[in-house]
């Protein structure tokens, strides 16, 4: 009977010491609560931790950074564009006591990050112009003017220069600068959600905006106006590139005019040196033996008029005549 005692005792003192500890891990943070009224904590050291048995329990929350997606959701821009806007963020718990008296949970903690997070990036996003939303910086439009700068100094033809820039200018379109940005927005979401999210024992860590996107009734027409954008641009250049087209064909024919008459000038002068030579060579040959020119000047024009075709009437006393019996004689 004895032994049986002892060995209840021995159960009830191990069911005792089971329910007075409790562990907690790295990742948690825990509180100890008595009949519905939290009593201690936050406990944030891991290990094994006491506590009185039965009448006291132990609440775990995360340490750890804990994500929150909202949904995408529509949103009017200051200069009246509809856009989807898809955001996130990261929070943890920052004060365990606040937390678990007001949002008692994960679940309860969405709920409020649902409420805070959204309508503050509505708000925000909608005091601005959708450019603010898109881009952080205007470096675009700092490379944009260097390049402008850089072919402006480079390019000696002025003419096509200006072409060429406002092609470009028409390609690229108007860019909108920026004062704010999107980094510098999400900072402002953060700094005005993160003190409303503090009475909850929460820490807002960060907020991003994932995606912006139009809504479906504005992205078709912003891709047909875009179609139509592209489309006039394009036959602008076929416009621009038919005009360069003329330019550079114009230049080839002047060139070709120029290259031509220099060549016939030269051929002229050419010809006129050949003519020279050959009378000074003719008159040459004419000191040095007359009558032997006389006779070869005869014979070609012999060879000249004197064919099957040609019919000649010559008077008794012409010398061409004289000569055409002379030599018919001499060859009798």
């Amino acid at each position: 009977m004895r032994n049986n005692f002892l060995l209840i005792i021995a159960v009830v003192a191990v069911i005792v010491v089971y329910s007075s500890m409790y562990r907690v891990r790295e990742e948690h943070q825990a509180l100890i609560v008595q009949f519905g009224r939290i009593v201690s904590g936050p406990i944030t050291e891991s290990g094994l931790h006491w506590k009185l048995p039965f009448i006291q329990d132990v609440r775990f929350y995360e340490k750890r950074l804990l994500t929150w997606d909202g949904d995408p959701e529509q949103v009017p821009t200051k200069d009246k564009k509809y856009i989807l806007v898809d955001t996130t963020a990261r929070w943890k718990i920052s004060d365990p006591v606040k937390y678990a008296q007001v949002v008692i949970n994960e679940q309860g903690a969405q709920n409020k990050l649902n409420g805070i997070i959204d309508g503050i990036t509505r708000d925000t996003i909608s005091n601005h112009n959708l450019v603010e939303s898109v881009r952080n910086d205007n470096q675009i439009l700092t490379q944009r003017q260097e390049a402008e700068a850089r072919q402006a100094q480079a390019d000696a033809d002025r003419d096509a220069t200006d072409a060429v820039s406002d092609i470009e200018e028409e390609i690229m379109g108007e860019i909108e600068a920026i004062e704010v940005g999107r980094e510098e927005l999400s900072q402002i979401i953060i700094g005005r959600a993160r003190e409303e999210l503090k009475v909850f024992g929460i820490e807002l860590i960060d907020v991003q905006l994932r995606s912006i996107t139009y809504v479906d009734s504005v992205q078709q027409k912003v891709y047909q106006r875009m179609i139509s954008e592209r489309k006039r641009i394009a036959e602008k250049i076929r416009s621009v590139g038919k005009g360069e087209g003329a330019k550079i064909s114009g230049k080839i024919n002047k060139d070709l005019k120029t290259i031509e008459s220099d060549a016939l000038r030269r051929s002229e002068i050419i010809k006129g040196e050949a003519d020279a030579e050959a009378i000074a060579i003719y008159a040459a040959q004419l000191r040095r033996d007359p009558e032997f020119f006389e006779f070869y000047r005869t014979l070609e024009a012999y060879r000249n008029t004197l064919t099957s075709r040609v019919n000649m009437l010559m008077s008794s006393d012409s010398k061409y005549l004289h000569l055409l019996n002379k030599g018919a004689s001499a060859a009798k």
